[in-house]
């Protein structure tokens, strides 16, 4: 906390120093700026229209990753088969997925959350498959000592030591989709974050870009700092025990 208001100050004193709000308005502005789209409720209406695509495009993401990434540290063969796609997509720019999608789909909701859950599909599945290839081969072991059933192991020994890096995915996931998403506003979409501060990146009004983009940075930490602490908290408690 007293470093992010060390950071405000310096904005401040880099505001007065500039003394041109066209460039670079204090916090005042912002703050003032902030209230006012809020009383308007185009702030509130922009940020719930992101905030939707993320969670949409983040739990297709961690679905589709979780499944593909267990599947490939599982099963040697298809992780030989598989690993190099993997490779090619996390090597192919955001830009270029985004494009496609909308090029191929069209300008449309459906584009835009398949566009962002592609870019992330594909980072969730290494992390996921290489926390497989670091599970204890020992508790493995023990497994197919006791005869477990595919179905018990996954629950009671390979899940557990998976949580680690499901929350780790979870974190970098949400840190990476909604900046993805802004992308996508930016270029295709006619409301979010993106498209706001696409439009007042139009109209050189910096404030308003600050103001909105800010808003959804300080949405994010409080997801962080409630959500996803918490779930991580929970999962890894075992590891404490």
């Amino acid at each position: 906390m007293i470093s992010l208001l060390g950071l405000v100050a310096f904005w401040a004193l880099a505001a007065w120093w500039g003394d041109d709000p066209l460039v670079l308005p204090g916090p005042v502005e912002v703050w003032q700026i902030f209230e006012r789209e809020t009383a308007s409720g185009e702030l509130q209406r922009h940020l719930v229209a992101t905030l939707t695509r993320v969670l949409a495009a983040f739990a297709l993401a961690m679905g589709f990753g979780l499944v593909i990434g267990l599947a490939m540290g599982l099963t040697p063969w298809l992780n030989r088969w598989f690993s190099t796609w993997l490779v090619v997509l996390l090597n192919v720019p955001a830009l270029v997925v985004i494009v496609l999608c909308y090029l191929w789909i069209g300008l449309n909701e459906t584009a835009a959350i398949t566009a962002v859950a592609l870019n992330k599909t594909a980072m969730v599945a290494v992390t996921i498959r290489e926390g497989v290839h670091a599970l204890d081969p020992k508790l493995r072991d023990m497994a197919r000592a006791f005869d477990m059933s595919f179905a018990a192991r996954l629950r009671h020994v390979i899940l557990p030591q998976l949580w680690p890096y499901v929350a780790a995915s979870t974190r970098n996931g949400l840190a990476i989709i909604w900046k993805i998403v802004l992308v996508v506003e930016f270029l295709g979409r006619s409301n979010g974050v993106g498209f706001q501060i696409h439009l007042y990146f139009q109209l050189f009004e910096t404030g308003h870009v600050l103001a909105y983009a800010l808003s959804f940075v300080a949405l994010m930490l409080l997801l962080e700092l409630t959500v996803i602490n918490g779930f991580e908290a929970r999962v890894t408690r075992w590891r404490r025990a």
